[in-house]
């Protein structure tokens, strides 16, 4: 059996001090055969850059997807091209730098890896839904142990893709909107499913920003600078367990470790 432990965006420092310090010891206790973590908001918030992509893999963390905050910092453009162990949502367009798919070996065979981005509240993307078919249909040539980050706003659409890829991928995992939902199930043919695995950051904020700032916002509806909140952090995510013969999902659990746990 595999055990794929997938990590929530992690937000800023608060985010990567828990994965520094707590993830050695959370890979142990659930017996995790390989990390991926979504890390477009590790850098500040905003992006991420080859140094902090570095830490994180030192930390742990065997893989790295992003998001719509690809490219907010750019040092990204930098290190994009080069890097095999981070990918970018495969329905940009294909002139943008980097992967939007990768084929990685593990401890226990090859598995599929595949970021796409949601069109609904969210920027103007190819279509996700056929941008997977694709893919899926590359990456099923060499494993049929394939994982998904769908980065998205909508509920519905997370929901319609869990369903439309049902059979298959391994995994559909929604990420982007911070907070983890309570729907975590396999499919009727062996995907397993969750709307969101929540953030990696700063428990008392407003989705890892500073809460007073996001207050402030809402109430004036003036521009307004959002910075990192500050403090103890959590780490949410899922573990998965796999079986490598059939790629089928076996169990879906959802993960929320402290920094007192």
């Amino acid at each position: 059996m595999l055990r794929i432990l997938m990590i929530g965006d992690i937000v800023g420092r608060p985010g990567r001090t828990i994965i520094r310090e707590k993830l050695l010891n959370i890979k142990n206790k659930y017996e995790a055969d390989f990390v991926i973590a979504n890390g477009e908001n590790a850098a500040g918030g905003n992006g991420i850059t080859e140094k902090i992509a570095q830490e994180l893999f030192i930390s742990g963390i065997d893989f790295l997807t992003m998001g719509n905050h690809i490219w907010d910092n750019k040092d990204v453009f930098n290190f994009i091209e080069t890097e095999n162990r981070m990918i970018r949502p495969a329905n940009y367009p294909s002139t943008a730098p980097g992967k939007g798919y990768q084929i990685v070996q593990t401890g226990k065979g090859m598995i599929g890896i595949l970021n796409i981005s949601g069109r609904t509240f969210m920027p103007p993307l190819d279509c996700p839904f056929r941008t997977a078919d694709e893919i899926i249909q590359k990456i099923s040539r060499v494993t049929n142990i394939i994982i998904v980050d769908f980065h998205a706003e909508a509920t519905s659409e997370k929901i319609a893709m869990g369903w439309y890829l049902d059979g298959k991928v391994t995994l559909v995992a929604g990420t982007h909107t911070h907070v983890q939902t309570a729907d975590e199930k396999i499919l009727p043919n062996g995907t397993a499913y969750i709307t969101d695995i929540g953030m990696t950051g700063p428990v008392d904020s407003v989705l890892g920003i500073d809460k007073e700032s996001v207050i402030n916002k809402f109430i004036t509806q003036l521009p307004v600078r959002f910075e990192v909140a500050k403090g103890p952090a959590e780490l949410n995510g899922i573990l998965v367990e796999v079986n490598e013969l059939t790629g089928k999902a076996i169990a879906i659990y959802r993960i929320r470790e402290t920094m007192e746990n």
